[in-house]
């Protein structure tokens, strides 16, 4: 059977979890709020403020979690314009978390709550392990896929992109739980860091709703946010 590494490109499949973004559903999207889309540099001055105070408490619960991890967090901005709206966490090689936010996200966000709350969403991915998760999920649909067209004596390159398919599907088998998980304790996080998650998550009203969908990477957007309430609830 072909190497999965060199069947998949594993290394590079799967660097990155939890993307909160806006442009991955075609269903109906809300009508928008008349608050105006934030300037440029408006939105790098929330962000800046948001994260000193998120990111010293996301750190704070990795390491109550998982003590001997890596968390030292770099939380980022790509001020690329062309870039859509998105945030998303991946890893450096030396196994640093990174959290990536694009400038159009940040002008989309109405209020600091809102960015507060995706911050410790995506910095819960990181204290959840889903990036490992999810490469173990990928490398098991790969493996299954390669074995079953390697049987059929299929040719080197048919079983190449069953690999490849394989590795996709398994990497999306809890993506949906993943992304709740996710909400749960970045509800968590941004209230310890004194925000409300439950007016952060009305960020979810104003985007396009995935629905519910067998291999989606997102949840509802209704579940999505009845996790938050139900979490900060609880708190």
């Amino acid at each position: 059977m072909l190497s999965l590494v060199r069947a998949i490109g594993l290394g590079s499949i799967l660097v990155l979890a939890g993307c909160v973004e806006t442009t991955e559903s075609s269903a109906p999207v809300p009508a928008p709020s008349a608050q105006p889309v934030l300037s440029a540099s408006q939105a790098a001055r929330n962000f800046t403020t948001v994260v000193a105070q998120v990111e010293p408490v996301a750190e704070a619960e990795c390491r109550r979690q998982i003590p001997n991890a890596n968390c030292n967090f770099l939380i980022q901005l790509d001020r690329d314009p062309k870039q859509p709206p998105n945030a998303f966490q991946s890893l450096q090689k030396n196994g640093r978390p990174v959290i990536t936010f694009t400038i159009a996200l940040l002008r989309e966000v109405h209020n600091a709550d809102e960015l507060a709350f995706i911050v410790g969403h995506e910095a819960a991915h990181h204290i959840e392990g889903h990036i490992p998760k999810q490469q173990q999920t990928a490398i098991a649909g790969a493996t299954l896929a390669g074995m079953i067209l390697s049987a059929s004596g299929a040719s080197e390159e048919t079983i190449r992109q069953a690999q490849r398919f394989g590795a996709a599907v398994g990497g999306r088998v809890y993506a949906q739980d993943m992304e709740l998980e996710a909400d749960a304790l970045g509800t968590r996080i941004a209230a310890l860091a004194g925000y409300d998650p439950v007016r952060g998550a009305e960020y979810f009203a104003r985007i396009p709703d995935p629905g519910q969908t067998f291999i989606g990477t997102h949840p509802p957007n209704a579940k999505r946010q009845q996790v938050v309430r139900q979490t900060a609830a609880s708190l």
